[in-house]
C-alpha cells in the first residue's frame, strides 16, 4: 500500500484524555479515533492489524477443533431470564426495548444464546464433544470508560463454547484450549502467564486468566506468582500462607471500653494504645445491593471487594458506606465501627481475625474502642471466609515459596461454566444408558482489540509503536528520503514492487514531505522494519535496513534488499 492511497491521520500531540501511552499513541499513529466515551472508530491501520490477529486466533481455533458460527448480538431478555443472570449480571449489561416495548439485551457474552442453540439440536452423547467460536462485536456498559479499547463499551472479542458429556472430557476440551491460547499468544509475538481468577459474573467451577506482564500503570491487574512453583493467580483470587503471623495470647482476657480521644485511623489508634496493627481489626461497613453489611479484617490487611461481594452473593460489588450510613448504623462517626453490638448488619469476617485473641474494635461510640475482644463470646459473624488482598512476601498455598507481585493486562480468559447454564436452561443430551444429562460447559474469550493494545502497552518507546511483526498493520515500511527525486522514486518503486512479489506487506511512503516527517511518522506507527532510500547511500548501490526495535542499521546492496528483508524478519518476535 502507498500512504497517499490509505488513510494514516497521524498527530504530533498526544491527546489530553489519554490515560495511557498505548492510548495516545493509538490515536497519534492514526490507529483510532474516539467517537464516544468508550466508543472507538477503528482507521485502516487498526484495521489490519485487527485482521490479522483475528487471522492467528481463527487458524489456532480451527487446529483445536472448535468450529467457527456467528450468534446474534441481539438478544431477547428471556433467554438471560431462564439462566438466571438478567437479574445477576449487572448493571454493566446493555439493554434496550424493541418497538414492541419487548426488553432485548446487547450480548457481552454468549453463553445464554449458545445453550439455547444446542439444547434444540444436540440430543446425543455421540453428538459430542463440540466447540462452537465466533469473533464478534460485544457490549459492556461500563462505569468508567477508560484506557481506550482496554475499557470500552464496545469492543471485538473471540467468544468459544465447549460442550462434553462429563468432566473429563471437559478437562481435555479445556486444556486444549489453555494451549491453543499459548500458541495464538506466542504467534502474535506476546508472552503470557496464565494465573488463576475470580468466575466473575460468568459463574461455575473455576477459571484462569492470561495476562501480558507490563511495567507501566496499564497494569490493572495485580498478578502474584510464587518464585518456587507454578502458582500464579490475580489479586481477586490469590490466597497465601502469612510469613510472619503475630503472636497469639494464650488465654482470652475480659472485655474493656478504653477511651481513644481522636483516634480514628488505624495509625492513630495503634500509636495511642501502644499495639501492633496486626492485633487491631477494622470494621467496615459497605451497602450490598442496597442493605448495609460488615467486613472485618486486619488493620495491616486490605479488604479485597471482589471476595467480599462473593461472599455476601451481591449483585453489584459492594460501596462503602457514606458518613452518614455509618453515623446511622453505628451510631459513631467514621473509624470508630466495631462489631460488638452492631444489630441486623450480617458480619463478614476474615479468617485471620479468627485467630486473633484479644483485639482492639471500635466500640461504635466517638473515642472509645475495646480492647480485648474475642469472636465468639463478644459477637458472632455471619460467615468466616477470606477477605483479604494477598500481598508480595508472604507465602505460598502450594509450597510454601515466596510470592512476587508483578503488574499485567488480562488478554484472554478461560472459564469452568460445569452446568451452570445447561442445569437452568435445561440443556440435557442422552448418554450411553438412554439416561438424560446435563453438558459440562466451558466458556473461553480473547480480546481482540485489546491485545494490540497491550501489545502496545508492552513493546513502545519514546518515538512511536514497536509491533510484533505478526500483527503489524505493515510488517515493512519503505521511506525515500526524497520522493521528487528521481532515481530515490525509482528505486523506492522497484523495491516496493519486488517486496509485494514476494508476499511481504509493505507501506510506501510516497508523500512529498520532509525527510524528519516521513522518518518520525515511521516511528510513530511502529512497523517491525524500515527501508531508508537517501541519495547518498544510493549513489552507492545501498540502501539502510533499520528494525524498529533496535538502534543498528545495517547498510544493504540495492539488489540483495528482498533477501536482506526476509532473513531480518525471520530474526524478529
Amino acid at each position: 500500500m502507498k500512504w497517499t492511497e490509505t488513510y494514516i491521520p497521524t498527530l504530533r500531540e498526544a491527546p489530553a484524555d489519554a490515560e495511557l501511552i498505548s492510548h495516545s499513541l493509538l490515536l497519534r499513529a492514526g490507529y483510532i479515533r474516539k467517537l464516544a466515551a468508550g466508543i472507538y472508530l477503528y482507521l485502516p491501520l487498526m484495521q489490519r492489524v485487527i485482521s490479522k490477529f483475528s487471522q492467528i486466533v481463527r487458524e489456532e481455533m480451527n487446529a483445536a477443533g472448535a468450529l467457527e458460527i456467528t450468534m446474534s448480538v441481539l438478544a431477547p431478555a428471556e433467554v438471560w431470564q431462564e439462566s438466571g443472570r438478567y437479574d445477576s449480571y449487572g448493571k454493566e449489561q446493555m439493554r434496550i426495548k424493541d418497538r414492541h416495548q419487548r426488553e432485548m439485551v446487547l450480548g457481552a457474552t454468549h453463553e445464554e444464546v449458545v445453550t439455547q442453540l444446542v439444547r434444540g439440536e444436540l440430543k446425543s452423547y455421540k453428538q459430542l464433544p463440540l466447540n462452537l467460536y465466533q469473533i464478534q462485536v460485544k457490549f459492556r456498559d461500563e462505569i468508567r470508560p477508560r484506557f481506550g479499547l482496554m475499557r470500552g463499551r464496545e469492543f471485538i472479542m473471540k467468544d468459544a463454547y465447549s460442550f462434553d458429556r462429563d468432566i473429563e472430557s471437559h478437562k481435555a476440551a479445556y486444556q486444549k484450549m489453555i494451549d491453543a491460547y499459548f500458541r495464538i499468544f506466542d504467534r502474535a509475538g506476546l508472552d503470557t502467564r496464565k494465573v488463576e481468577s475470580d468466575t466473575g459474573a460468568m459463574g461455575g467451577e473455576g477459571a484462569h486468566e492470561f495476562m501480558v506482564i507490563v511495567e507501566t500503570t496499564a497494569g490493572e491487574a495485580h498478578l502474584l506468582f510464587c518464585e518456587a512453583c507454578d502458582y500464579a493467580a490475580n489479586d481477586e483470587k490469590a490466597t497465601y500462607i502469612e510469613a510472619d503471623p503475630p503472636q497469639v495470647d494464650a488465654e482470652e482476657k475480659p472485655l474493656e471500653k478504653v477511651d481513644t480521644p481522636g483516634a480514628a485511623t488505624i495509625e492513630e489508634v495503634t500509636e495511642f494504645l501502644n499495639v501492633d496493627s496486626k492485633r487491631l481489626v477494622k470494621t467496615l461497613l459497605y451497602m450490598a445491593d442496597d442493605k448495609p453489611i460488615a467486613a472485618l479484617v486486619r488493620g495491616d490487611r486490605d479488604l479485597n471487594l471482589v471476595k467480599l461481594k462473593n461472599a455476601c452473593g451481591s449483585v453489584e460489588q459492594p460501596e462503602m458506606a457514606d458518613a452518614e450510613t455509618v453515623q446511622k448504623e453505628t451510631g459513631a462517626p467514621v473509624g470508630f465501627a466495631g462489631p460488638i453490638g452492631l444489630k441486623n448488619i450480617p458480619l463478614y469476617v476474615d479468617q485471620e481475625v479468627v485467630r486473633l485473641k484479644n483485639f482492639v474494635v471500635g466500640a461504635n461510640q466517638k473515642d472509645a474502642h475495646y480492647i480485648n475482644a474475642n469472636i465468639g463470646r463478644d459477637f458472632k459473624a455471619a460467615e468466616v471466609v477470606d477477605l483479604v488482598t494477598a500481598v508480595e512476601g508472604e507465602l505460598c498455598p502450594k509450597c510454601k515459596g515466596k510470592l512476587k507481585a508483578r503488574k499485567g493486562i488480562e488478554v484472554g480468559n478461560t472459564f469452568m461454566l460445569g452446568t451452570k447454564y445447561s442445569e437452568s436452561m435445561n440443556a440435557t443430551f442422552l448418554d450411553e444408558n438412554g439416561r438424560e444429562r446435563n453438558f459440562i460447559m466451558g466458556s473461553y474469550g480473547i480480546g481482540i482489540t485489546r491485545t494490540p493494545q497491550a501489545a502496545i502497552e508492552r513493546y513502545h518507546d519514546d518515538k512511536g509503536i514497536i509491533w510484533p511483526k505478526n500483527i503489524a498493520p505493515y510488517q515493512v515500511e519503505i521511506v525515500p528520503l526524497n520522493y521528487k527525486q528521481d532515481d530515490l522514486k525509482a528505486a523506492a518503486d522497484q523495491i516496493y514492487a519486488d517486496l509485494r512479489g514476494a508476499g511481504i506487506d509493505v507501506l510506501l511512503d510516497d508523500r512529498l514531505e520532509r525527510a524528519g516527517v516521513k522518518l518520525n511518522d515511521a516511528d510513530l506507527i511502529g512497523c517491525p522494519l524500515r527501508i531508508t532510500i537517501g541519495a547518498k547511500s544510493l549513489k552507492e548501490g545501498k540502501i539502510e535496513l533499520k528494525a524498529r526495535c533496535s538502534d543498528e542499521v545495517e547498510l544493504v546492496d540495492l539488489t540483495q534488499t528482498v533477501s536482506a528483508v526476509q532473513a531480518t524478519l525471520e530474526r524478529l518476535k
